[in-house]
């Protein structure tokens, strides 16, 4: 069985999907789209801007949603069994599903995204990547520290991100080393995304999605919240919603997804990041990057 999945912010680069507008008549049409919906025109971005500028989340987010999702829709042979995204590539799996039009994916992402920007301003957060300990070993290490701080990204055994207020992830850092890990470093990001630092961005989004029309997608997602497969529209609305202050569960999505039947992974987007956890992950899948 055939598993696609979408990856998240981080992944972009300048030049991305540059190749894509100018070979295909098709995803041409769509990226001009985008420009007219988004008021700005996000390809000169992606295209020609520097990387501070790709680094803003209201650009980040809506150009890795939009190469992902317009190089899916070009691909020859796109028939998913299950897709999964991570953090914000699950919208763009939801559009690949057709769970959720291209259109209103469009305007969910960018909504988020200043949502999110909105909220990181509210109060000093960050996030963390910890490498070299086991998962119930970081979260025992948060657990035990005062203030906001908690395992915000299950990538692969043995790579975690926590997120929360700045001062408690500077303290969990400094007890994670303590504890073995091999490094325990501050992720230049903008705030404490998956946490509940993010509630108000939670508030404001779920408005716009609960105003969303959801269809039965073509193949189940795997959700971030859930680490299983979903169809029924009103549930992946609930864990999008849920998403923005729980954990990315994208280790335990992949191994269900192998459970589940998955043989081949292929990560439709920008960089090659998932493909590379999903190798660490499971050594035994076939993995592709479009």
């Amino acid at each position: 069985m055939k598993a696609y999945i979408f990856p998240g912010q981080g992944a972009q680069f300048t030049g991305m999907g540059k190749e894509l507008y100018e070979t295909s008549t098709f995803a041409k049409e769509l990226f001009e789209k985008a420009n007219a919906i988004l008021g700005f025109r996000i390809t000169d971005i992606m295209f020609e801007g520097t990387a501070e500028q790709l680094k803003e989340t209201n650009v980040t987010q809506p150009a890795v949603f939009l190469h992902s999702v317009i190089l899916a829709k070009t691909l020859e042979n796109f028939k998913p069994d299950m897709v999964a995204g991570h953090s914000l590539g699950e919208f763009s799996a939801l559009v690949a599903n057709g769970a959720l039009s291209f259109e209103d994916g469009l305007k969910l992402v960018s909504k988020r995204a200043q949502a999110m920007q909105k909220a990181c301003e509210i109060k000093p957060s960050t996030m963390a990547a910890v490498l070299g300990l086991e998962d119930n070993i970081v979260e025992e290490v948060c657990d035990s520290i005062d203030g906001i701080v908690l395992a915000a990204n299950y990538n692969c055994p043995g790579q975690l991100v926590i997120s929360g207020e700045f001062s408690a992830v500077e303290k969990a850092c400094d007890a994670m080393k303590e504890a073995g890990a091999k490094r325990a470093l501050l992720l230049p990001v903008g705030g404490a995304f998956h946490s509940p630092m993010m509630e108000p961005a939670r508030e404001e989004l779920a408005a716009a999605i609960e105003a969303t029309e959801f269809k039965t997608p073509s193949c189940p997602v795997y959700q971030n919240v859930t680490a299983s497969a979903i169809s029924d529209p009103d549930e992946i609305k609930k864990n999008l919603i849920i998403q923005l202050t729980a954990p990315v569960k994208w280790t335990q999505s992949v191994q269900q997804m192998v459970a589940d039947g998955a043989t081949s992974f292929t990560e439709v987007g920008p960089g090659k990041v998932l493909v590379g956890l999903v190798n660490k992950i499971n050594k035994e899948v076939e993995t592709i990057s479009a």
